[in-house]
């Protein structure tokens, strides 16, 4: 049995919620992308000064994926309760956390003033950081996708995406800032705590614009559902992690699989590139940024095209043109940077980000539509962020000791192709999910068998 369909939110009312979840996600990412570039940039002096520089790089680099570590805790437990209680209260707590972690660290004492508990102390918060995101990402793409129809939402579910590149482009707008503004020594004495405490005043903005939006209409009617059936049969509905785990473990791994080439070539084209270019092959620090930040506003313009083209082709067929178009770009992509010149530099960051957007683009609803309403949260966040461990959480560091042992840039070249082929394969392993109504997955305990049979929902008419 189906759950009800609900009424189309009218244009107005999506369109703020689209908003809400924008600008949300941006200060999430900034707080996030804010610390990787700064890991990159200023963090192995200040809190790894005794290491030689690329060592220091590599320490500070660890602390960075320590907080990819705590995304599938985050995942988990806001996963459980945004599936129980909502997901509007639940995105409320993780701006909170998030912005108080980012905050906290623009107060962090040095190396230089407290010794080893600076980095233990950049370690705890950076944890913050990582559990509350883990949690962000699935409340703020449902949000959006449980208000919208079937037509467009590969469009309007993209929003939220574009603001990973928003947030990075705000972390190294400011950076880039500050390094243009300061002198080295005030940048590396006090200047680089300026983005930190700046992310106080972000989360004000954030928290009243997010608690003026509804909950999801699709996510009350599954509620109500599922308290009138404990009612009438006198049972314990399951946990939404055990319902996911029995009806779809394949959507799961499908979704883990999809994220490889995603996850990775983000993080070597955003992060690792700014020690290639500067360390590697001699450009300067700004020149990096830049390069970043131009690339960045790129792909902010490109996310919601792609994604309003995963609504005409569907959402593999896009996201396979973006896994195949990164695994071939990546030897070019080094090729241009080892020329040394800023407009080579720009040119392969901004067209392995307009690659990576085909893959990010889609994956908000393709992710979505996947899993039934009372367990999507926690199907989508955990889909999306165990894979994060094994993806982006290592990919600056693996990219970075690679270079250091091989002195080139072949061997993490391959080792994006290698991420690029897994993608492929969880794509060849999916099903299209284009057109789905969100409301025929309202109750797992209704699908006929497990092993994600409730897939087979019937589809919305698709839009000519």
């Amino acid at each position: 049995m189906a759950a009800a369909t609900h009424a189309p939110t009218p244009p107005g009312a999506l369109k703020r919620i689209v908003a809400a979840s924008l600008i949300g996600t941006t200060i999430e990412w900034y707080d996030f992308f804010l610390y990787g570039s700064a890991a990159a940039l200023v963090f192995n002096k200040l809190f790894f000064p005794e290491s030689d520089p690329l060592v220091g790089t590599l320490l500070s680099f660890l602390t960075y994926a320590v907080g990819f570590a705590a995304r599938p805790l985050g995942a988990l437990v806001f996963g459980h309760y945004g599936d129980r209680l909502g997901r509007k209260k639940l995105l409320v707590l993780s701006l909170l956390l998030m912005g108080g972690a980012t905050f906290a660290i623009g107060l962090l004492p040095t190396h230089a003033t407290v010794g080893s508990a600076a980095p233990l102390l950049l370690t705890a918060l950076r944890l913050v950081q990582g559990f509350a995101l883990g949690g962000e990402w699935g409340g703020a793409v449902l949000l959006v996708s449980e208000h919208g129809d079937a037509k467009r939402r590969g469009f309007w579910a993209s929003w939220p995406q574009t603001g990973a590149p928003a947030g990075q482009l705000l972390a190294t707008g400011v950076l880039s800032a500050l390094t243009a503004l300061l002198s080295d020594a005030a940048f590396g004495s006090w200047g680089w705590r300026i983005p930190f405490l700046l992310s106080g005043v972000l989360v004000i903005v954030g928290l009243w614009i997010r608690l003026s939006v509804d909950e999801s209409p699709v996510f009350k009617a599954a509620l109500a559902a599922a308290e009138e059936r404990k009612a009438a049969a006198d049972q314990v509905e399951k946990m939404p992690l055990v319902a996911v785990l029995r009806h779809h473990w394949r959507d799961v791994l499908v979704a883990m699989g999809a994220r490889m080439a995603e996850n990775i070539s983000y993080y070597v084209i955003t992060a690792f590139i700014l020690v290639y270019a500067t360390t590697q092959v001699g450009l300067s620090k700004q020149n990096a940024l830049n390069a970043v930040l131009i690339g960045s506003a790129v792909h902010f313009a490109v996310i919601p095209l792609w994604g309003a083209l995963s609504d005409r082709l569907g959402r593999r067929p896009v996201y396979l043109i973006g896994a195949v178009g990164v695994g071939l770009w990546m030897f070019p992509f080094f090729a241009l940077i080892d020329r040394g010149t800023f407009g080579s530099l720009l040119l392969a960051v901004t067209v392995g980000l307009v690659l990576h957007g085909a893959m990010y683009a889609p994956q908000a609803a393709f992710f979505s539509e996947m899993f039934a309403t009372r367990m999507r949260y926690s199907g989508a966040s955990i889909g999306a962020q165990f894979s994060s461990v094994a993806a982006g959480a290592p990919a600056p560091l693996i990219a970075t000791a690679l270079l250091d042992d091989y002195g080139s840039s072949t061997p993490i070249s391959l080792y994006v192709i290698a991420a690029a082929l897994l993608t492929v394969v969880a794509l060849a392993c999916a099903r299209e999910t284009r057109n789905r109504d969100l409301s025929d997955l309202a109750d797992p305990d209704d699908a006929a068998g497990s092993d994600g049979a409730d897939r087979e929902a019937p589809a919305a008419t698709p839009s000519r």
